[in-house]
C-alpha cells in the first residue's frame, strides 16, 4: 500500500480492487478497525495474507500475524466431483465464508475438514474469528482469481457491533448474482435445508400481462389427454393453479445441471386436473411469482407419461376429472416454454375455468376428521416453537426444517397442533410469531386413538402453503363461511385475551404411547433401544438444531429440583458432593478456545458439561393448562403433601431443606433448591464409574417464553435457525433470559445409571405445569406427570385451589424415589442447540410390563 496515498494496490492474482469510500473512512467502524478521521487508512490484514500466500498455491502457510476478523456470511453449495481434490472423499456440500478485517471483505473457502464447525453452529455470522493457517487455491475455470482457503481457525464469541460497510477487496465477489468460489455452480443453497429458495437468482413479482387471444389456439386438458401421443406440436393451455408444491433440489456432484430444481403445479380447466412439472432454470425464474389461484397461458411445453409412483392430491371438487396418465413439462429449453400470467379481468365466461375451493375446518370439527384427511385451517397463533431439523435419510447430509405451532379459532378450548415443515416460503416460515392471523392449506391429519394420550395433530404436505394475514379484504377465501366466522370472532377479542401467548423452548411432541410395546411398534428405527455407552456418540453425531428421540435402559438413582430463580451455585443431583473449587466440565468447555485446523476432527470433549444454573430471576407465569391426560397403568404411589411426609420411609433421603423463619421468596427458593433425593446405590457407585455424561443443563433456548409483541422480531430471530448472512440489529436487543418463562415449575435434574453400573447420564426433566391448573394437583407419580407435555393458554380459571409448586416438586421427587432399583426404559429427546450446547430431556419412563 502506498504510504502517501493511503490507497490499496491490486494484489498479484486479482483483477481489481475498490477505492476507499469517503463515508467509510470515518473515525471508527464498530466491530472493525479504528481509523483516523480524514487520515491514512490502516493496512488491510487480508491484503497482507494474500501477499504471503499467492506464491505457494495449495500449500498451507502459517500466518506470521494473526488478527481478529468478523464473520459476515456463511454460504453453502454443492461440491462438484473433482478427482484431484485435496480431500479424497469430499462431503456433499462445502462452504464459503465472508470475513471482514475492518478495511476489506473477502470471501474465503472453508476447508471441508472444518465443515463440522458449521454443522455445530460454532462458525456462524457475527462472531470474531482468528485465522492462523491458510492456503491459496486457483479456480482454473475462471480468469485470474485466487481463492483464500481457511485451514486453521479459532472461533470466538459473538460481537456486540459488526460493521457491514467495508467493501470487497475483489470486485468479482460483489457481482450479481452471487456465485460460489469453487466449481461451476451458479448459486448458493439455503444454509440449513434444500427446500428454501435462497439468493438473488430467485426472481419475484412477475405481473399479469395483456394477451391477444385472437390468433391463439387453445386445447382442453381432456382433449390433450386423448391426442398427445399422436401430436408433435401442442396448442396452448389456459389453466388455473390449484396447488403448488414445495421445491425439490435435484443436484448431485456428478451432474452438471446449473440449477437442478423441480416443482409441481396442479392445474385445471373445465375438463380436468393435470400435473405440471417445472424444471431447472425455470424454477428460479418463476417459482416465487406463481401463486395458487393464478391463471396461466402455457405455450411450447412438452408432454410425457406421468411418473407412476407420484400420488396427486385429491381434487376438492369430486366432480372434477383427475388426469393421471400424462404430465405437462415446462423447461427453459427443449422446447423453451412460454408462460404468461393472465389477469382475472381478461378471462371470458365461456372458458369456464374452475374457481379456487378450500377445505377449511374448525377446531371443533377436527375430532371427527379421519386419519390422513386433508384440510385447511385459519386461526390466530398462540404458540410458535423453535425451528428444528430432521434428517431425510439416515447418514444423509440433507435435512428438513420444521417447527410446532398452535392455532386457535374460537370454536374449541383446544388448539390446532401443527407440525409445520418448510414449504419453500422462508419469508413466512421465518417471520411467524404469536398473535398473528395464520392460514395453512393442504394439511394432513395424524391421529392414533389406540394410545394414551390420544394422538391428534396436523402436518404439512408437499402442496401445503402458509400465509400470514394482516387484512383479509380481496382474498379468495373470504367467501368461506368458516373464514367469515373466524374474522367475526377475532374482532370480538380484546388485546389482553389474545396476548397470553408463548414462543420457543423445548416442546415434547408428539407424545409417546403409554407402553413400550406400542412405542416399539411405532418406532422407525431398526433397534428400539440404545445402549447407554452409545449415547455420547449419538449426541456427537447430531448437527445444529437436529432433534432425535432414543430409548435407553437404566435405573434412576438421583433427582434434584431446580427452580427458575435458583442461584448459579447449584450442582446436579449427581454432583452434590463435588469439590466446588474444581471447575466443571461445562466451565472448562466455555473457557476452551474453539481452535480447529484442516484435517482435525471434533474434539471428544466438545460437549456441554454439568449444570451451572444462571442467576436470572423469572416471574411465575400463570394461566397455563395441560391438554393431555395421564397415561394408563400408573404405578400406585401415595401422594402426600410435603407437610404430611413424616411417616414416609423415604422422607429422610428425599427432602433436604433448610428451614427459614422468613416467608420471603428468597427463603422459599432456597427450600425449593434443596428438594432432592439420591439412592444408596448411587452413593456406592458414583465414584467408581467408567463414564459419567453431564447433560442436565437447561439453556435459555430450552425455556418457552411469554411472548412480548414489542420484541416480537427479536424473539422470532432467537428461535429461528442461524441466518446465512449477518443481519444488523435494530437498536439494542435484550437478552433471551430476560424474558419471562412460560413455565411455572423449574426443572429436574435426573441421574440414570446404566444396568451394568458402569456409565451414568444426567438429563433434564421439564414438566409442563402451572399452579393455576387444578388438574395438575392430581399428579401422583413420576410416570403420570410426564403426560402433561403440551401447553396452551386457556381461559382464566375459577376460584379453584391452586397447588403449591413446592408441594408438586416434592411429590414428583418422591414419586421418582419410588422407582429406586427398578429397571426402567427412558425415552430421551436430544437436540443440538449449536455452539456445543446439547439439550437432553427426559420425555417418558417405562417400567417392565
Amino acid at each position: 500500500m502506498s504510504g502517501e496515498s493511503g490507497q490499496p494496490e491490486a494484489g498479484p492474482s486479482h483483477d481489481g480492487l475498490y477505492w476507499p469510500h469517503p463515508e467509510r473512512d470515518r473515525a471508527g467502524v464498530p466491530g472493525g478497525v479504528i481509523r483516523r478521521a480524514g487520515g491514512q487508512r490502516h493496512r488491510s490484514w487480508i491484503e497482507k495474507v494474500f501477499e504471503q500466500i499467492t506464491g505457494s498455491p495449495k500449500q498451507c502457510v502459517s500466518l506470521t500475524e494473526v488478527m481478529p476478523v468478523t464473520v459476515l456470511a456463511v454460504q453453502r453449495y454443492l461440491l462438484e466431483d473433482e478427482p484431484r481434490d485435496i480431500v479424497p472423499k469430499p462431503p456433499l456440500y462445502c462452504y464459503d465464508v465472508t470475513i471482514s478485517d475492518g478495511v476489506y471483505q473477502e470471501k474465503c473457502y472453508l476447508d471441508p475438514s472444518l465443515n463440522f464447525l458449521v454443522y455445530q453452529n460454532i462458525l456462524k455470522v457475527g462472531i470474531e474469528m482468528r485465522i492462523s493457517r491458510v492456503s491459496c487455491l486457483y479456480n482454473e475455470k475462471r480468469l485470474g482469481q485466487g481463492i483464500l482457503c481457511i485451514d486453521k481457525v479459532h472461533c470466538g464469541e459473538p460481537l456486540d457491533y459488526v460493521s457491514v460497510e467495508t467493501p470487497f477487496r475483489n470486485r468479482a465477489h460483489e457481482e450479481k448474482p452471487e456465485r460460489p468460489l469453487r466449481g461451476g455452480r451458479s448459486h448458493y443453497l439455503a444454509l440449513w435445508n434444500n427446500e428454501d429458495p435462497y439468493g438473488d437468482i430467485w426472481k419475484a413479482n412477475k405481473q399479469p400481462e395483456e394477451f391477444n387471444f385472437n390468433n391463439t389456439k387453445i386445447i382442453s386438458l381432456s382433449h390433450l389427454e386423448m391426442t398427445w401421443n399422436n401430436r408433435k406440436n401442442f396448442p396452448a393451455l389456459l389453466v388455473r393453479i390449484l396447488h403448488k408444491s414445495k421445491l425439490r433440489y435435484c443436484g448431485k456432484p456428478n451432474k452438471r445441471l446449473i440449477e437442478p430444481y423441480q416443482t409441481y403445479l396442479e392445474v385445471a380447466d373445465n375438463s380436468g386436473i393435470v400435473s405440471v412439472i417445472m424444471w431447472n432454470a425455470l424454477c428460479p425464474e418463476w417459482y416465487k411469482s406463481l401463486r395458487v389461484g393464478l391463471v396461466l397461458l402455457l405455450q411450447d411445453y412438452s408432454v410425457k407419461k406421468s411418473y407412476p409412483f407420484r400420488i396427486q392430491p385429491d381434487p376438492v371438487d369430486p366432480q372434477m376429472k383427475l388426469i393421471s396418465t400424462m404430465e405437462i413439462c415446462l423447461n427453459l429449453r427443449d422446447p423453451p416454454t412460454n408462460i404468461v400470467i393472465i389477469s382475472e379481468k381478461h378471462l371470458k365466461s365461456e372458458w369456464k375455468l374452475p374457481k379456487l375451493i378450500n377445505r377449511f375446518i374448525t377446531r371443533s370439527e377436527l375430532d371427527d376428521m379421519p386419519e390422513k384427511g386433508i384440510c385447511d385451517v385459519i386461526g390466530v397463533l398462540t404458540f410458535v416453537g423453535r425451528v428444528q431439523r430432521s434428517k431425510k435419510r439416515e447418514n444423509s447430509e440433507d435435512f428438513r426444517s420444521y417447527r410446532w405451532i398452535h392455532i386457535v379459532d374460537g370454536t374449541s378450548d383446544q388448539p390446532f397442533i401443527v407440525q409445520l415443515f418448510s414449504t419453500s416460503q422462508p419469508e413466512v416460515f421465518e417471520n411467524i410469531y404469536p398473535m398473528k392471523n395464520f392460514i395453512c392449506t393442504q394439511l394432513r391429519v395424524v391421529r392414533n386413538n389406540n394410545q394414551v394420550p390420544n394422538l391428534l395433530y396436523l402436518t404439512t404436505t408437499n402442496e401445503s402453503r402458509v400465509f400470514i394475514t394482516v387484512g383479509h379484504r380481496g382474498q379468495p377465501y373470504t367467501s368461506d363461511t368458516k373464514v367469515k366466522n373466524f374474522i367475526r370472532w377475532i374482532k370480538t377479542k380484546t388485546d389482553s385475551e389474545v396476548k397470553n401467548t408463548v414462543i420457543g423452548g423445548y416442546y415434547p411432541y408428539p407424545p409417546v404411547p403409554e407402553t413400550f410395546s406400542k412405542y416399539s411398534r411405532l418406532s422407525k428405527a431398526e433397534s428400539f433401544l440404545t445402549a447407554i455407552s452409545e449415547v455420547r456418540k449419538v449426541i456427537e453425531d447430531l448437527q445444529y438444531r437436529e432433534q432425535k428421540r432414543i430409548a435407553i435402559q437404566g435405573i434412576i438413582t438421583a433427582i434434584k429440583y431446580i427452580p427458575h430463580n435458583h442461584s448459579a451455585e447449584s450442582a446436579p443431583a449427581s454432583e452434590t458432593l463435588r469439590d466446588d473449587s474444581q471447575p466443571s466440565t461445562s466451565e472448562a468447555a466455555r473457557r476452551e478456545c474453539h481452535h480447529h485446523e484442516r484435517g482435525s476432527k471434533r474434539p471428544p470433549d466438545d460437549r456441554p458439561g454439568e449444570y451451572q444454573a444462571t442467576s436470572v430471576v423469572f416471574s411465575i407465569f400463570a394461566k397455563r393448562k395441560v391438554i393431555q391426560g395421564p397415561c394408563g397403568n400408573p404405578i400406585p404411589v401415595p401422594q402426600p403433601h410435603s407437610s404430611e411426609m413424616k411417616g414416609s420411609k423415604h422422607t429422610s433421603s428425599i427432602f433436604h431443606r433448610r428451614e427459614s423463619s422468613s416467608g420471603s421468596t428468597t427463603g422459599k427458593s432456597r427450600r425449593l433448591g434443596n428438594v432432592k433425593w439420591e439412592s444408596q446405590l448411587w452413593r456406592n457407585k458414583k465414584f467408581s464409574l467408567r463414564d459419567h455424561l453431564h447433560y442436565s443443563h437447561v439453556y435459555p433456548e430450552s425455556i418457552p417464553r411469554k411472548f412480548v409483541l414489542e420484541h416480537g422480531k427479536f424473539l422470532a430471530q432467537q428461535y429461528n435457525s442461524q441466518p446465512s448472512k449477518y443481519i444488523p440489529p435494530e437498536g439494542r436487543n435484550p437478552r433471551l433470559d430476560e424474558f419471562q418463562s412460560a413455565r411455572s415449575l423449574g426443572h429436574f435434574e435426573v441421574t440414570i445409571l446404566g444396568l451394568n453400573h458402569e456409565i451414568a447420564i444426567d438429563v433434564a426433566f421439564l414438566p409442563m405445569y402451572s399452579p393455576e391448573d387444578v388438574q395438575t394437583s392430581q399428579i401422583d407419580t413420576f410416570l403420570t406427570c410426564m403426560n402433561y407435555s403440551c401447553v396452551y393458554p386457556p381461559e382464566a380459571p375459577g376460584n379453584e385451589r391452586v397447588p403449591d409448586p413446592e408441594a408438586v416438586a416434592g411429590d414428583i421427587v418422591n414419586a421418582a424415589a419410588e422407582l429406586d432399583r427398578v429397571h426402567i426404559i427412558c425415552i430421551l429427546d436430544i437436540c443440538n442447540l449449536g455452539n456445543n450446547k446439547v439439550e437432553v430431556c427426559l420425555q417418558r419412563i417405562y417400567t417392565p410390563e
